[in-house]
C-alpha cells in the first residue's frame, strides 16, 4: 500500500484526528496522560489503559469532563493476554484501532553486579516484550485502512547509563523493533515511529528520587539537567506535542525513525 501524498491538505486537516480511535498504554499519568490529552484535543476517541485501573478511569473521566470521548480500563502491558483483551474491548467500543501508543514502562535502577533475574525480566517484559506484543496486536486490529504505532524509547536507547543496564538494553531494543516493524508493516499502511525523551518531570521520576539519592544519583541527575542545551528538564507535554505530530497525517511520510525529544541532550 503506497503512502498517501498529503500535499494538498491544509494544516488543520492534517492534524485532525476526528473519528480515529487511540490507545495509550500506561496512560493514567505522566507522559501517557499528556499524550492521551493531546490526542483527545485533536479529536481522537481515546482509550487509556493502565495497570492501575482506578487511575486509568480517573484520567479518562478528566477528559470526558472537558467534552472529549475517552474510556479507561485495566491493562497489564507486559501480559499478552491482557493486551489482547484490551484491544478487543477497544475494537468493540470504537469500531477499530487507528493509533496505538506503547507508553507503559518502568525504570528501577540497580547496579549490574547486583541485578537479579527477576528485576531484569520485569523491565524487559514490560519495556521490550510489551512493546512488541502491543505492536503486533495493534497491527492485527488496524485492518485495511492502516494506522500508526508510536513507541516510547529513550535517550538511553542511544547511549549507556550507569545502574540502568536493563533499562538501556530495553530501550535499544525498542529502537530496533521500531525499525524492523516499520519495514514489515509498511505494506499494510501502518507507520511505526518512536520517541526518545530525556529526563522528564513525571510523578514516576518524583517517586524514584529517594532511591536515586540513596544510590548517589541525584548529583548525576542535576548534572544532566545543567548540561541540557535548552536549559531545563522536559515536562510531559513536551513529549505529547511531538507524539501528536507523529500520529497525525503531518507525519504521513515518517516511519521507522526514533525522534529525540531531549532538549538537545544527544547533541552534546
Amino acid at each position: 500500500m503506497p503512502a498517501m501524498d498529503y500535499s494538498t491538505r491544509s494544516i488543520a486537516e492534517l492534524i485532525d484526528l476526528t473519528d480515529r480511535s487511540a490507545v495509550v498504554t500506561g496512560g493514567a499519568r505522566g507522559i501517557g496522560e499528556a499524550i492521551a490529552t493531546r490526542l483527545a484535543e485533536a479529536g481522537a476517541n481515546v482509550y487509556i489503559g493502565d495497570i492501575d485501573e482506578v487511575a486509568a478511569k480517573s484520567a479518562a473521566d478528566r477528559l470526558v469532563a472537558r467534552g472529549f470521548a475517552a474510556l479507561g480500563g485495566a491493562l497489564d502491558a507486559s501480559d499478552r493476554h491482557s493486551v489482547e483483551a484490551f484491544a478487543e474491548l477497544v475494537t468493540r467500543e470504537f469500531g477499530g484501532i487507528d493509533i496505538w501508543v506503547n507508553n507503559a514502562g518502568i525504570y528501577p535502577m540497580a547496579p549490574a553486579l547486583e541485578m537479579d533475574e527477576d528485576l531484569w525480566d520485569r523491565v524487559l517484559d514490560l519495556n521490550l516484550k510489551g512493546t512488541f506484543f502491543g505492536s503486533q496486536i495493534a497491527a492485527r486490529h488496524m485492518g485495511e485502512t492502516g494506522g500508526v504505532i508510536l513507541n516510547l524509547a529513550s535517550t538511553a536507547g542511544f547511549r549507556g547509563s550507569p545502574l540502568a543496564t536493563h533499562y538501556v538494553a530495553s530501550k535499544h531494543g525498542v529502537r530496533g523493533l521500531t525499525r524492523s516493524l516499520a519495514a514489515e508493516f509498511a505494506p499494510m499502511g501502518i507507520r511505526v515511529v518512536a520517541l526518545a525523551p530525556t529526563l522528564i518531570e513525571t510523578p514516576g521520576i518524583a517517586e524514584a528520587m529517594p532511591a536515586f539519592e540513596a544510590m548517589g544519583l541525584d548529583s548525576v541527575i542535576d548534572q544532566m539537567v545543567a548540561a541540557l542545551p535548552l536549559g531545563r528538564t522536559g515536562v510531559p507535554d513536551d513529549v505529547a506535542r511531538v507524539a501528536l505530530f507523529c500520529v497525525s497525517d503531518l507525519a504521513g511520510f515518517v516511519t521507522g525513525s526514533t525522534i529525540p525529544v531531549d532538549g538537545g541532550a544527544l547533541a552534546i
